[in-house]
């Protein structure tokens, strides 16, 4: 048996943004439900933040999200499993109130984990577990220590992954807590990676800059080999792009590439700025969601962006770093958790 994983879908991402909605909807309906079609697969395990919004939901992405995802996959025959992650919940230590089992009632192939739950898929084990918050905290911890199953599914906050690529998480569940399993696989981190037996799977798709030039899609599992297949998403959203006219002709230039997507134009040389003013005269003109032109490189002598000799800090870093010398001993963690989730969720939607 195969099964599909899914990480955090989010629909209404970045207030709602009709941009992103479009790219997941050439996602879900160009890439993946041809995919499992073509491959006979049908389960989809997706692993939580199905919505982005935890408060309310626009009905504009309620009704495109089940035209295009929800509904095609029920016509197919194809059964979706979700468990709840911490966008889904309204309350932040409670998974009593809940986006997926006010809003998808109707949806007959949708089963919802909102508790710790062993399902079987043929002869494989698998300990399914929502977000764990105060509420369900012990009752959690319980059911894995007395666990023997095989997987773990769930949507968890893991000490030491990274959120975003390059942003590693400084508190959360330590990961020896889940060495008895053969593989725990999570959403949550938007990052795909890997460390001995946790997997986190990654986004389907980019929703913010730390997104950009990072790996995205969707894992197919087979329960009889117990290996996992990435399946990539060819659509993303954002463009780095070194302007350098010794290099490029940007007379010749495809504009194609820079359509439907947000533009970072860093100049690295430009020796003539009429060619420059025509080349983002063409960008201006083009389908383009946003661009922004970074210039002033003064301090790159060699006309070149070498990052690896550049130490910048990320905004997490800084905060923390400011946490750090005005917070007192007994509320520093407290605080640097309170403001790290803070900018993730403004991450989210400003990007």
């Amino acid at each position: 048996m195969k099964i599909c994983i899914l990480g955090d879908t989010h629909f209404g991402v970045r207030n709602d943004s009709p941009n992103f909605q479009a790219l997941q909807d050439k996602f879900y309906t160009n890439v993946f439900i041809p995919y499992l079609i073509e491959n006979d697969i049908k389960t989809v395990f997706q692993l939580g933040d199905m919505f982005d919004r935890r408060k309310y939901i626009n009905f504009s992405t309620l009704a495109e999200s089940k035209r295009f995802f929800f509904q095609p996959l029920l016509d197919t025959g194809i059964e979706l499993h979700t468990l709840l992650g911490n966008h889904d919940l309204y309350y932040r230590e409670s998974l009593s109130v809940n986006s997926t089992g006010l809003l998808l009632g109707e949806f007959t192939n949708l089963i919802m984990y909102d508790k710790p739950t062993k399902v079987m898929f043929d002869d494989t084990s698998v300990d399914v577990m929502p977000w764990i918050c105060k509420e369900n905290e012990e009752e959690a911890f319980e059911f894995i220590r007395d666990s023997k199953s095989d997987l773990c599914f769930g949507h968890f906050e893991i000490l030491g992954f990274s959120m975003y690529k390059d942003m590693e998480s400084h508190d959360g569940i330590a990961g020896n807590l889940f060495a008895k399993y053969e593989g725990v696989y999570s959403g949550h981190f938007h990052t795909k990676s890997d460390r001995e037996n946790i997997h986190y799977v990654g986004t389907p798709y980019e929703m913010t800059w730390s997104d950009y030039n990072d790996q995205k899609g969707f894992h197919i599992f087979d329960t009889e080999t117990r290996q996992t297949e990435f399946i990539k998403n060819p659509y993303t959203m954002f463009l780095r792009h070194e302007y350098n006219d010794e290099l490029v002709d940007y007379d010749k230039i495809d504009i194609a590439q820079f359509q439907q997507k947000y533009i970072k134009i860093v100049v690295v040389k430009k020796t003539d700025y009429y060619k420059f003013d025509q080349f983002l005269k063409k960008l201006y003109e083009s389908d383009t969601y946003e661009i922004k032109i970074l210039e002033d490189l003064s301090d790159f002598s060699e006309g070149s962006i070498d990052t690896e000799q550049v130490s910048i800090e990320d905004t997490a870093q800084v905060l923390e770093h400011y946490i750090d010398s005005v917070a007192d001993d007994t509320n520093c963690d407290k605080v640097k958790s309170f403001m790290k989730c803070l900018f993730l969720e403004a991450k989210e939607v400003v990007g």
